[in-house]
């Protein structure tokens, strides 16, 4: 891998360390990156389409889902305030990232328990 990764003589840690940690700057980014974004019933696959987009050009990613909970898009009246702001229990977020021999599975959303928007290890693997 260090051939394909110019940057790896910078990490002390394993290949499953790295995935897991590339795979968390995925889900920070796109919280980060996309929490106040507006959205309505009309760009919502639009928006889902985009985050996916921005994700899978990051270095390392294999696969990525973003789901935006629509029961909290409602039809907003009243010209011209029709739209929302992603907020982040709106998001449901899976990535999958490869580096070298190792695989993590990422996910982000929201538990009512903690009320909160966790980001998790979903799965970390070698192969």
């Amino acid at each position: 891998m260090s051939g394909l990764d110019p940057a790896k003589k910078w990490f002390r840690c394993s290949d499953r360390e790295r995935a897991a940690f590339e795979a968390g700057i995925k889900m920070g980014s796109v919280y980060h990156q996309y929490v106040g974004a507006p959205v309505n019933a009309s760009n919502v696959e639009a928006l889902e389409r985009a985050i996916e987009a921005g994700v899978r050009v990051q270095p390392f990613v294999d696969d990525v889902r973003v789901r935006i909970d629509r029961s909290k898009i409602r039809a907003k009246r009243g010209a011209p305030y029709k739209y929302y702001s992603v907020t982040g229990d709106m998001l449901d977020v899976w990535v999958r990232v490869k580096y070298a021999d190792a695989v993590a599975e990422c996910a982000m959303a929201y538990v009512p328990e903690l009320r909160y928007p966790l980001m998790r290890v979903v799965d970390l693997r070698e192969g």
